[in-house]
């Protein structure tokens, strides 16, 4: 079987509330509730040593971090929306996906699950089933809870103190391995009956065959005997190594491969940014011989071309939700996306012919400027960048006329949340896990879409940064007083750091090893993290980057720009769905263009804020806000067509909004740009983030010339990445 490891590729290098925005397009809310109490503040510091944080609050709102972390991990910022979330919320009993397994934890165990998946027209889901449980015997405190005692970008650690048991799980190890750290008993066990229980000569390894038609294997650091009835296998006294995985299918000529790699094992793992659009990860490994770990088929794309060894086993296979995880052999990957284009105006430009029309529409929009009516941060956010919009339209067509009243809206509007004079909300740093929350949702939960329980940062914060990068653009002075706030608005959901000393959790929303954003903070779920809006996080990093232009930070150019990419192509990876994806399940793909939800554990067609036959919905929430770089995440022309072709029946529901319609033109206009312009003008209503100055402009720097369109497009970032 090892040789058929085939191909080498080479690498280099580093509910409780309803979570997701009733996001109606034509009229932004307008409440302004009655002001919270006061919370309790400190003064911002400020001043060389420190970076500039917000006035301190202790929010009532926020659960308690203590019973489920080490105490040494207490005093440094802690992540809201990691993989492991589940772990450390509520009972810390619900499943996370740690790539292949589901694994839960309850009262001094672990419980694993190999999933196959669930699917209907509506959904895919991987139910949870506690294939194996394992524990110790003669625990004296066998409702003890675990402990997380170590955690990192592709890995945490779990603790159990009454059973002197740790876990490592590290993302993508087809090994669940599990350190037995002082002599005990230890038992495994299932929901099937165990047909069979056999060890190869020298006890260091078992087969476990169940009558599901699981096939699992045990390895020990040491010779382990073990017994077993209808349901449990017990063992004698043990201290060690066991690492349990998985046999592929149930299929003998996979057995070969888990036999070499199963002395090594991972227990941290880092994804390091070592140059713009690299991504290296790197893993410490205990043990002899070399690493095996699990790519997912983004993984596969980007360390495709790379150029230090590492082996793809390319029938070794786990099934799972994300499409086929393939054996990678290497202590280190690279992996390496295309670039992305980040420029404060359209790539290839609008033809002159086009000013009058846009022109227009700008003066009207900039007329209709005023103080925003709105307390909600996602909402007044959205108005902001909207207004940013109009300064960089300006730019392009060459009509500066309007520039004061847009800097004028732009200071405005922005300056309160910087400097706390916005009574009715604000900003507020809180340090129980580290981060900024706003006034509302110190004391609600459910107040500004769970801001304040760390749901949704990156959506709300990447609109203030939009709106701040544009207005430190054009009014310079005015960026250099306020780039201490904007840099610690930008570092709550960007910061790199792994300093104990840090102020905030690194990259709160991203993940680095599905490398998309999550978006669910604080709050339990079964079916794990999730996110809705690729657009809104892909907003995020891209305005991050403009930042970056703005304060001439090239560090922050690179990692804001990586990101997006990042984020662009698992959109187009995991929410896109083509006529052709073989990625999904049959039935899924043939009812569903883009996903609704996604979530670790399930795919969902429906969106949080309306049913699935919303399609226009479903379209617009992956395409707003309408920028520059939705040309990146909407390069593929041909699924363009498709979703818009499958899209278009929608409109004819009674109480379609316009401002959804208008994101579908959006669309359309990049293939068929005329049909699109009639469309948009026979517009009454727009997205509050949105506009008829933006719809135009986007409509008319559309330049679709058929084949070698996407080549062009890439190339066309060198244009711009240091304009």
């Amino acid at each position: 079987m090892l040789k058929k490891m085939r191909r080498k590729v080479k690498t280099i290098v580093t509910r409780p509330f309803r979570k997701k925005r009733g996001n109606k397009p034509n009229t932004p809310p307008t409440v302004s509730p009655p002001q919270p109490s006061s919370p309790t503040m400190s003064p911002p510091r400020t001043g060389r040593s420190h970076p500039f944080l917000f006035p301190k609050t202790h929010s009532s709102a926020l659960p308690d971090p203590s019973p489920f972390f080490a105490s040494h991990l207490l005093a440094t910022p802690l992540p809201t929306n990691s993989f492991f979330q589940n772990f450390v919320l509520k009972n810390g009993d619900q499943p996370e996906y740690i790539h292949p397994y589901l694994v839960k934890s309850s009262q001094s165990s672990l419980s694993l699950c190999f999933s196959s998946l669930s699917d209907n027209p509506a959904f895919i889901f991987q139910p949870f089933i506690d294939d194996l449980i394992i524990s110790t015997l003669n625990n004296p405190n066998p409702v003890a809870t675990h402990i997380v005692s170590a955690f990192d970008d592709l890995s945490v650690t779990l603790d159990f103190p009454s059973s002197n048991i740790r876990f490592y799980l590290v993302r993508g190890s087809p090994f669940l391995t599990c350190n037995v750290m002082s002599s005990a008993a230890v038992s495994i066990s299932t929901i099937h009956a165990i047909l069979e229980l056999s060890p190869n000569s020298s006890c260091t390894k078992y087969t476990i065959k169940l009558n599901n038609n699981q096939i699992w294997l045990l390895y020990s650091s040491s010779p382990l005997s073990l017994s077993h009835d209808l349901s449990r296998i017990t063992s004698s006294m043990f201290s060690g190594v066991i690492r349990i995985a998985l046999l592929p299918d149930s299929n003998p000529r996979f057995e070969a491969i888990l036999d070499r790699f199963s002395s090594c094992y991972p227990v941290t793992g880092e994804a390091v940014f070592t140059k713009p659009f690299c991504l290296e990860y790197r893993w410490e490994k205990r043990g002899w011989g070399d690493l095996l770990m699990l790519a997912h088929p983004l993984h596969l794309r980007l360390l495709s071309g790379t150029d230090c060894s590492v082996t793809v086993l390319e029938d070794f296979k786990y099934t799972s939700i994300d499409g086929e995880l393939v054996g990678v052999a290497g202590d280190s990957w690279v992996l390496k996306s295309d670039p992305v284009s980040i420029s404060w105006h359209s790539v290839k430009g609008i033809e002159e012919e086009s000013y009058p029309e846009i022109i227009e529409a700008l003066v009207k929009d900039v007329d209709s400027l005023n103080t925003i009516a709105t307390s909600s941060s996602y909402f007044y956010g959205k108005l902001i960048a909207r207004g940013a919009r109009l300064a960089l339209i300006a730019e392009e067509v060459c009509y500066l006329d309007v520039i004061p009243a847009i800097r004028k809206f732009l200071k405005d509007t922005i300056e309160p949340w910087l400097d706390g004079t916005f009574g009715a909300n604000g900003f507020l740093y809180e340090s129980k896990w580290g981060g900024l929350v706003t006034k509302q949702g110190s004391t609600d939960s459910g107040a500004d879409f769970g801001f304040g329980v760390y749901n949704d940062h990156h959506y709300h914060l990447g609109y203030f940064v939009y709106g701040i990068a544009v207005l430190a653009k054009i009014d310079a002075s005015w960026g250099r007083k306020y780039r201490p706030q904007a840099y610690s608005l930008m570092a709550d959901f960007m910061n790199l750091s792994r300093r104990a000393n840090s102020d905030y959790t690194r990259l709160r929303c991203f993940d680095l090893w599905k490398l998309h954003s999550w978006a669910g903070g604080l709050t339990e779920f079964a079916d794990g993290r999730n996110q809705e809006s690729t657009s809104e996080a892909l907003n995020a990093y891209y305005s991050a980057a403009l930042m970056g232009l703005a304060y001439g930070d090239s560090h922050l150019i690179s990692v804001g720009s990586t990101i997006s990419a990042f984020e662009i192509q698992a959109a187009q990876t995991w929410w896109h769905v083509r006529e052709e994806s073989n990625l999904y399940p049959k039935e899924f793909v043939k009812d569903n263009r883009v996903v609704g939800v996604l979530w670790s554990t399930k795919r969902d067609s429906g969106l949080w804020f309306a049913p699935a036959e919303w399609k226009e919905c479903r379209l617009g929430i992956q395409l707003l806000p309408l920028l520059p770089v939705s040309e990146a995440l909407f390069s593929d022309i041909g699924f363009v067509k498709e979703l818009v072709a499958w899209t278009y029946p929608a409109l004819g529901r009674a109480g379609v909004g316009e401002g959804w319609k208008g994101f579908l033109y959006a669309l359309q206009g990049i293939y068929d740009k005329q049909c699109a312009l009639d469309n948009i003008r026979s517009l009454n209503g727009y997205d509050d983030g949105n506009s008829l100055t933006n719809l135009l402009w986007w409509t008319h720097s559309r330049q679709y010339e058929g084949e070698g369109f996407e080549k062009e497009w890439k190339l066309s970032w060198f244009r711009h990445y240091f304009h």
